[in-house]
């Protein structure tokens, strides 16, 4: 059973009781520094029930457990009351990697700790293997600057089919950089947050949404997001030393442009997928349609046909009788108004047949050709109906 230390800032709180049957509960009262009683147990996730609380208490509390030795990479969660005023930028600051509320129910509760630490397990495996990668995807680069990892990540970068492969390639090229960076990519088909290790972080998702249209650059802290078009990147440490940072700006920069680029190409080939799907499905639709219409065409030759013929023996039959009265006057009135009416809703229908073919290929025309780009919902709503 994993184990979980619960501090209550607020007093006695419920949780120890709700995630008993999940986690080996701890409990503190507060935290200090030099209590190391409580933190030289290597818990492997904290939870803060900071219920009630000013913000400066618990964002102080959540800076000295990061500052303690084995704790930087300790899942810290933040759990306030749904209604608790919230600054995200300083409760990420302060070093938080999630925030939860009273609204949430136990399940989620526990679900949501969960996977915080199975994140934190994987992150320290992969740590290594990462590293190895590192060194070995640029060991045959002989060009070693900046300006060197540029060129060779905007070369290989339109060799990756997809934005997975284009997120571990940018990730390999920071590296060079010696930078730790969440990224974020929006294609139009998904929504893609990495980490260094291929697991992403709630909080640091939701702060790159946020701030994607807040300028290219949005610093606070020793952090930085930095936003291009499809592309965002939070930088979790930059250098202090001024010339560097502008420097690794500039640099990082034309990368996620060149990401941004890649990010576009692969949306342009998926949509031409999609087209030629839907050219496809038009191609059959249109020889259903034609394959009906001339079945019907011919059902209502064939019934022409008939009722002509039906016509004539009626009126060869009263024919013989060459002294028509006035009542074989009105037979052959009848007979042919009836012939009349049939053949004009044979008509009728011929022209309903003619009247929906042709609303289909309206409609096709519309959505393909009068747009010079034609959207992914167009296109999957197009796909349904066909």
């Amino acid at each position: 059973m994993r184990s979980l230390l619960l501090v209550e800032l607020a007093g006695k709180s419920p949780l120890q009781t709700i995630l008993a049957d999940s986690f080996e509960v701890g409990v503190a009262p507060h935290w200090r520094s030099d209590d190391a009683g409580t933190a030289d147990i290597g818990y492997e996730v904290v939870l803060l029930d900071a219920r009630g609380c000013a913000a400066p208490d618990y964002l102080a509390a959540c800076q000295e457990i990061k500052q303690r030795p084995g704790y930087e990479d300790v899942p810290v969660f933040l759990y306030l009351s749904d209604t608790a005023a919230l600054d995200l930028l300083q409760v990420y600051d302060a070093g938080f990697d999630d925030i939860i509320t009273t609204a949430a129910a136990p399940d989620l509760l526990r679900a949501r700790l969960n996977k915080a630490v199975f994140h934190a397990v994987a992150n320290r495996q992969l740590k290594g293997r990462l590293q190895q990668a590192n060194a070995m995807a640029f060991s045959a680069m002989s060009d070693t600057s900046d300006l060197g990892v540029n060129i060779q990540f905007l070369v290989h970068c339109h060799e990756c089919s997809n934005i997975d492969e284009l997120g571990m390639l940018l990730f390999r090229t920071l590296s060079h950089y010696q930078l730790h960076c969440s990224l974020q990519m929006r294609s139009e088909f998904e929504v893609k947050n990495l980490e260094e290790t291929g697991l992403a972080k709630d909080l640091e998702a939701r702060l790159l949404w946020e701030l994607k249209d807040d300028g290219r650059y949005v610093d606070f802290g020793h952090r930085c997001v930095m936003n291009y078009g499809k592309v965002s990147l939070l930088v979790k440490k930059m250098p202090d030393d001024p010339k560097r940072f502008g420097t690794i700006k500039d640099n990082v920069f034309s990368l996620l442009q060149g990401a941004d680029a890649r990010i576009r190409s692969i949306d342009s080939g998926r949509m031409l997928e999609m087209e030629r799907d839907v050219l496809r499905g038009m191609a059959h639709k249109m020889q259903s349609v034609m394959s009906q219409v001339d079945e019907r065409y011919q059902e209502v030759m064939r019934r022409c046909a008939i009722l002509v013929e039906d016509m004539a023996m009626q009126v060869e039959s009263s024919i013989m009788v060459l002294d028509l009265t006035e009542s074989q006057e009105e037979t052959f009135t009848d007979i042919m108004h009836t012939g009349v009416q049939a053949v004009e809703r044979l008509f009728n229908e011929g022209i309903r047949i003619d009247g929906s073919f042709r609303r289909l290929i309206d409609h096709l025309n519309q959505a393909l050709l009068s747009k010079e780009h034609v959207s992914v919902e167009e296109l999957r709503r197009i796909l349904d109906r066909l």
